[in-house]
């Protein structure tokens, strides 16, 4: 009986060790998938979430500005065309 408990005790111990190492292939599996993806996306010059949001920020900007440079030339056209007539 002694030895039938010893047996299952290295039995489980085997099994706690299998799944150790399992879960370490697959953190290394997933660093190296990762490691593709990360290589393969930057290959495609793909942007960050970050860049694509600053330069979204940028341009949203450059309308306003534009908009109110576009307002400004107006007033002084219509002023200009006013000071004409008289």
């Amino acid at each position: 009986m002694q030895t039938r408990g010893r047996m299952f005790d290295d039995l489980s111990q085997l099994m706690t060790n299998a799944m150790g190492v399992a879960q370490g292939a697959r953190g290394e599996a997933e660093n190296a998938m990762k490691g593709m993806i990360d290589r393969w996306l930057a290959d495609r010059d793909f942007v960050t979430r970050e860049e694509f949001d600053a330069v979204r920020i940028m341009a949203q900007k450059a309308r306003e500005e534009n908009a109110a440079l576009k307002s400004r030339l107006d007033a002084l056209e219509k002023d200009a065309a006013g000071n004409k007539s008289v």
